[in-house]
């Protein structure tokens, strides 16, 4: 908590929150929100004054610098592309079962790398949907968040040959070009309705029915945060 406010204040960014009353007072809350910057993630803690525990992209957790920056937030890693994320589901329910809330970026890694447009969204990956229907947590809220960018600084981190030096497992770092870094200095950041998962959901879910059960979830999440983006550029 203490490392997010300070990262926000000595890069300067302002931030207005909307709708914070539709956070849930629960203790198990699974966060989903779109994904263009490093700061997000203390941004999202910031707001929602609290820890969270980000699953973060499995590169970050082999190259220096990023490595101890997610480490100081708590931050856990991926699986490394292309396997089936056994790890971040066990540690994920882990920390949801205990009562704390987890973060999680549906978009994967390209907006991070090859930065788009700060009203764009790119499809959301299903794995955070399977987890909310497969976790046995009771309580558990999936609370959509938009992060609308009004005013930002581009940068050059560092270039891609570098990443995959530390990590050639991630498919992106074999383009050329530079890994982008963005810095935000004035930021809407919008609150969503909370998605309930209940006994109900969990009992159903499973068999042929869980992938289109994480699908449909998976829409609902991502609609919400795309119409909260819209929002935050009106």
């Amino acid at each position: 908590m203490n490392v997010s406010r300070s990262l926000l204040g000595a890069v300067g960014t302002k931030v207005s929150l909307h709708h914070p009353e539709r956070i849930p007072t629960t203790k198990s809350i699974l966060v989903v929100s779109n994904h263009r910057s490093l700061l997000d993630a203390p941004l999202l803690m910031a707001a929602l004054n609290r820890p969270v525990r980000f699953a973060c992209h499995h590169y970050m957790s082999r190259v220096p610098v990023l490595r101890e920056m997610v480490s100081a937030m708590g931050a856990f890693p991926l699986d490394a592309p292309g396997e089936r994320q056994h790890q971040f589901f066990r540690k994920s329910v882990e920390f949801l079962q205990s009562g704390q809330a987890v973060g999680i970026f549906p978009e994967g890694a390209q907006p991070m790398v090859q930065v788009k447009r700060a009203n764009q969204l790119s499809p959301f990956h299903r794995g955070f949907a399977h987890l909310a229907l497969g976790a046995q947590v009771r309580d558990l809220a999936i609370l959509p968040v938009a992060i609308a960018s009004t005013q930002e600084d581009k940068h050059r981190l560092a270039p891609l040959k570098l990443f995959n030096l530390f990590d050639p497992t991630e498919p992106l770092f074999n383009c050329g070009g530079w890994h982008s870094a963005v810095v935000y200095r004035r930021v809407h950041l919008l609150i969503g309705y909370p998605v309930w998962i209940d006994e109900v959901q969990r009992q159903h879910y499973g068999g042929r029915r869980a992938g289109a059960m994480a699908k449909a979830l998976t829409h609902a999440c991502m609609e919400q945060v795309a119409g909260l983006l819209r929002l935050g550029f009106q």
